[in-house]
């Protein structure tokens, strides 16, 4: 392996790993039916549900998981 392949393998590790703790840290939807219908107007009507920890671990662990997908794609370009 070259170097810049080893330095992507040991960012993506990295990667991998704050990815598995930010999806981790988010707390479970599974509330039954009256959650899920209580959750739906809450989320149509709340005004700081943007603001929420939860909604913020959900945007990282979607800015996580794309940086993981990109660096998947680079180090199997390395790999060949």
């Amino acid at each position: 392996m070259s170097v810049p392949a080893i330095i992507l393998s040991v960012f993506q590790i990295i990667v991998s790993l704050v990815l598995i703790v930010v999806v981790l840290m988010q707390s479970s939807d599974q509330q039954g039916l009256s959650g899920t219908i209580a959750g739906g107007a809450e989320t149509f009507f709340g005004k700081n549900k943007g603001r929420t920890i939860d909604a913020v671990l959900k945007k990282w662990t979607a800015v996580i998981a794309a940086i993981f997908i990109i660096l998947s794609v680079i180090l199997s370009m390395f790999i060949r």
